[in-house]
């Protein structure tokens, strides 16, 4: 099954103030793992967040962490940041359980 990924304003906002080899990065990364496994849990790539309603999942593409909800034909992205900022916007902006 083919996923439409779909931006927040946030996360499009992120996404822009990348630098371009990083923001090919994280493009390649969305297509390869988001667009058709995005809730295939990994070691190393994607992780399920425990204690979260929102965001529900996490992608890692080197030192940025890509953050996630998945709907059933949708992944939403609510944040692209990097990884020394990730614990902060959790903290302000995800939903625990």
């Amino acid at each position: 099954m083919r996923y439409a990924i779909i931006l927040a304003p946030e996360a499009s906002e992120h996404y822009h103030r990348l630098r371009a080899r990083i923001r090919a990065m994280v493009r390649d990364a969305l297509e390869t793992h988001l667009r058709f496994e995005p809730t295939k849990s990994s070691r190393s790539r994607i992780k399920r967040l425990r204690g979260m309603r929102r965001p529900e999942y996490r992608l890692r593409v080197e030192e940025v962490r890509v953050y996630y909800d998945v709907t059933e034909d949708t992944v939403e992205v609510l944040a692209i940041i990097e990884k020394s900022e990730a614990r902060a916007w959790l903290e302000e902006r995800g939903e625990r359980t």
